[in-house]
């Protein structure tokens, strides 16, 4: 397994819901801030996946709220994929506060989109291999 990657993001005042809590849709847009950090931190743009033909996505995502989150609160989205031996693949990906409290944990489950096709590529893993610069950030 991958070093755990992170990324901070401030939590700004319109992504707050009517009792001033982050939106619960929210904490999917920063795990998918996270997961293209990691991929571009990797060495793999979007252009890169695009002239190859394959795109990333998810498949299922489970979100568990543990602490509350407001506005101004800053928060580290972190990020590690686990590989298995078939199209799928698995991201975890915590929300901490910088002081260590877990706002959130979230596994999702991905695949890459041959983009012609239609259909999951079948070694998703060797797909990041060859396109990545660091195949480590990947736990590859």
């Amino acid at each position: 397994m991958a070093e755990r990657f992170s990324v901070r993001v401030e939590v700004r005042g319109y992504e707050t819901d009517s009792q001033g809590h982050l939106n619960q849709a929210v904490y999917l847009q920063y795990a998918e801030h996270a997961r293209w950090s990691l991929l571009r931190h990797g060495g793999i743009e979007q252009r890169d996946l695009l002239a190859r033909g394959v795109g990333p996505v998810v498949l299922e995502t489970t979100i568990r709220y543990l602490a509350e989150l407001h506005a101004g609160d800053r928060v580290d989205v972190g990020c590690v994929f686990e590989w298995g031996e078939g199209k799928t693949f698995r991201v975890r990906q915590e929300i901490t506060r910088p002081d260590g409290t877990l706002s959130a944990e979230l596994t999702s489950v991905g695949g890459l989109l041959d983009l012609t096709a239609r259909r999951l590529v079948a070694g998703p893993k060797e797909v990041f291999k060859e396109l990545s610069k660091d195949p480590g950030a990947f736990g590859l």
